[in-house]
């Protein structure tokens, strides 16, 4: 495998809101779903319907340093082929809560608590647990977390990760705190009507307020697709950007292709 330096940040979209990220020689994988399409999920009052399969099979992911769980407890966060490949990797980095449920190489980090992951060539790149609020406030989802990413051979370069997260002042804390240049964010407006109308995931809007605070970042979506309960496609949220004057912003890594940001 190519090692990618400190400067550069490759990642391979899989689908939904999981994607490999490659830096410094270090593998991270978000929020991993493979199971194929068509899969329900049901949960008594309501069903999750994976619509897309992965563009990769958990067969072929490759050695994984850890996984940037957002939260546990959400099939379309951590489905079934997903709990596998969690299993495999080194550590599962996530909430508080999420590792005291997972166990084994499970590690919880609250808000602004940080962790360093090595390779085995010694780098090391810094993950720090970020707050995130899943749904409107009156709307408990159960906690998630998002992550920065921060390498010692790139300062000012953080790359954050939102996990399930609408936009609040939390997200405004974030960019106080950090120099993020790219800006991973799980769009889509995911929304479940047995539950309430609020949105549980960033709307389009949300994005775009995102990337006016992250004002130097190029701007990832992650899952804006392949669940029924999304309902803001890439139509909207390119619209939505286009709108605001930010569309040259957003970056579209391919299905399945290694794409170096």
């Amino acid at each position: 495998m190519d090692v990618v330096d400190s400067n550069t940040l490759r990642v391979t979209y899989v689908g939904g809101p999981t994607a490999i990220f490659e830096i410094d020689g270090i593998r991270f994988l978000t929020d991993p779903t493979f199971d194929p399409a068509g899969t329900t999920f049901d949960l008594g009052r309501y069903s999750l319907h994976k619509l897309q399969g992965p563009s990769i099979e958990a067969s072929v992911v490759g050695p994984i340093d850890a996984v940037l769980l957002s939260h546990d407890h959400h099939w379309d966060n951590f489905d079934r082929a997903g709990h596998r490949v969690a299993a495999g990797a080194t550590r599962v980095l996530t909430t508080v809560a999420g590792a005291e449920r997972l166990g084994g190489s499970a590690v919880g980090l609250a808000p602004w608590q940080s962790i360093d992951v090595q390779s085995e060539q010694g780098r090391a790149v810094r993950v720090t647990g970020t707050p995130g609020r899943h749904g409107p406030p009156d709307g408990d989802r159960g906690p998630v977390t998002g992550f920065v990413l921060s390498t010692a051979g790139a300062p000012g370069h953080d790359v954050y990760i939102s996990g399930d997260t609408v936009w609040y002042e939390g997200i405004e804390e974030i960019a106080r705190r950090f120099t993020v240049r790219t800006a991973v964010l799980f769009m889509g407006a995911a929304c479940i009507s047995e539950i309430g109308s609020g949105q549980l995931t960033m709307t389009a809007e949300d994005g775009v307020r995102a990337a006016r605070a992250f004002a130097d970042a190029v701007v990832v979506p992650l899952h804006f697709e392949g669940w029924k309960h999304l309902t803001e496609s890439r139509d909207e949220i390119q619209r939505a950007f286009a709108a605001a004057g930010v569309a040259d912003r957003l970056r579209w890594p391919a299905p399945g292709v290694p794409t170096v940001l």
